[in-house]
């Protein structure tokens, strides 16, 4: 019997990325123990796709891929790392059924917001002395959602969300060693670490590079230093198996970049090597010598050989799927379902009854004492009305308000916890996107004139935990 729901394997794909301003992108078909690449292109864009409209950007990728003669629907998209939050938790002994819950617990806890704003995907990976890590990697779902938006209006049918530095560089066996990789590209600098059969770290180095024509140099001083806070924060002794600094890139800027940091890398005891055509990457088929080193490339060739890696794209059930779903009740099972529901309607109307006894008895019980409770309500209004010191000023509210004010509404930096004590004594502990954001809030606190004495404590990276003391002084916002 032939199935006919059974997925068939993909012989073609459009691989896509964007980089920055630029789209990058290309046709992959497999043939016969061989792939081959039929048309690509290289443009920029005049329309950014998270801040255009979506029917303008897709039209104008439509007409990009219409002038290079590409039609294939299908397409694998590059995700820009710059769009990622991480989380690095380490994984107790648990039942691996028990796995899934308790990072979803850590990811509520870690990421500024929960599972219904970010699409979030893990890679577990251990360190060589055999501890645990996740690496919980979110990505805003409005962003994804208009990037679906973006690629309808353009006709095409995304297939795979993935990350193009997880894509240059896959994670590998258990065993394999940990190589820590660079991704040169027009926006900046990507930086991933690998090992144990997964990620450790991830990151967008955006102050990484400077412009040099069309192409981005690096600056080999900042990037070494971030190496080595990279390496610093590396969990466990994850970090005691890395001998090897891969480079991705193309050109004469990617190996003046390669001759500038080989000194400074091998200081930290790393080996340097630049990849710089598709060819030399280690796919089943080899790839054509011809073909340009592009993410768009790995993002298609990883998805041909059904080795995709890490998946952004939301899952959707096909109706079909729902209708088989719902016709799976056979005429016994609907007997026994019809009994059930008939169960359910008499407990409920059971219940009720029930609530409606408990009702009609708490009434009578609240006639007999209608006497004394009207009595001490009059008492009470005499107090509100006869007492000149009662607060009606709502003073934690505009607290609270002045303080929200300070906090930018695009949500680059998010309140955790705020507490206030003797409505004097505050402290708030958030997260941030990076360090200029978090310090624009702490300089809009001082700001207020009833702040004074801000002491702020923050630690970590992409995104920054912070926490905020300051006092409100009450002589200033009464005038007094």
């Amino acid at each position: 019997m032939i199935d006919f729901f059974t997925k068939r394997r993909l012989t073609s794909v459009l691989g896509l990325a964007i980089d920055g301003n630029r789209l990058e992108a290309v046709v992959l078909r497999r043939g016969n123990n061989s792939l081959q690449s039929s048309k690509a292109v290289s443009v920029p864009l005049t329309l950014s796709p998270l801040t255009g409209d979506p029917e303008l950007v897709g039209r104008e990728i439509r007409n990009h891929l219409d002038q290079a003669g590409i039609r294939e629907r299908r397409c694998a998209v590059c995700l820009p790392l710059s769009w990622v939050l991480t989380l690095q938790t380490q994984l107790p002994e648990l039942p691996e059924a028990d796995v899934a819950s308790f990072l979803e617990i850590e990811a509520e806890r870690g990421f500024p917001s929960g599972a219904d704003s970010l699409f979030i995907v893990n890679s577990r990976a251990r360190t060589p002395a055999g501890e645990q890590y996740a690496l919980q990697m979110g990505v805003p779902r409005n962003h994804l959602a208009r990037l679906e938006t973006v690629l309808k209006a353009a006709q095409l049918k995304p297939v795979h969300f993935s990350l193009g530095i997880a894509a240059l560089q896959p994670p590998g066996a258990a065993n394999a060693p940990g190589i820590l990789t660079l991704a040169l590209a027009l926006h900046g600098i990507d930086l991933q670490v690998t090992g144990g059969g997964g990620i450790f770290a991830l990151r967008s180095l955006d102050g990484g590079g400077e412009a040099e024509g069309v192409h981005r140099g690096a600056d080999a001083d900042l990037v070494a230093r971030e190496l080595r806070i990279t390496l610093g924060q590396l969990p466990g002794n994850a970090g005691e198996g890395l001998r090897k600094l891969k480079i991705f890139g193309r050109g004469e800027p990617a190996r003046k970049f390669v001759d500038e940091i080989s000194p400074r890398a091998q200081a930290m005891g790393l080996k340097v090597e630049l990849v710089e055509r598709a060819s030399a990457l280690e796919f089943s088929p080899a790839l054509p010598a011809e073909l340009v080193l592009s993410t768009a490339v790995v993002v298609a060739v990883n998805l041909l050989n059904e080795a995709p890696g890490p998946e952004f794209l939301p899952p959707k059930i096909q109706p079909w799927k729902q209708m088989l779903n719902s016709n799976k009740l056979t005429s016994g099972k609907l007997a026994w379902a019809g009994g059930a529901v008939g169960v359910l309607a008499l407990l409920v109307a059971g219940a009720f009854g029930f609530q409606q006894w408990q009702i009609s008895s708490y009434q009578g019980q609240m006639a007999a004492i209608q006497a004394q409770v009207t009595e001490l309500k009059t008492d009470q209004d005499q107090i509100r009305k006869f007492r000149p010191w009662f607060d009606e000023t709502y003073r934690s509210l505009r607290i609270l308000k002045k303080i929200t004010e300070a906090f930018p509404a695009t949500g680059t930096v998010t309140a955790k916890t705020l507490e206030i004590k003797d409505l004097s004594s505050i402290t708030c502990t958030g997260v941030a996107v990076n360090n200029q954001a978090y310090f624009r809030v702490s300089d809009e606190l001082e700001k207020i004139p009833e702040v004074s004495g801000v002491m702020s404590d923050f630690h970590g990276q992409n995104p920054l935990q912070f926490t905020l003391n300051f006092q409100w002084e009450g002589a200033k916002a009464s005038g007094n």
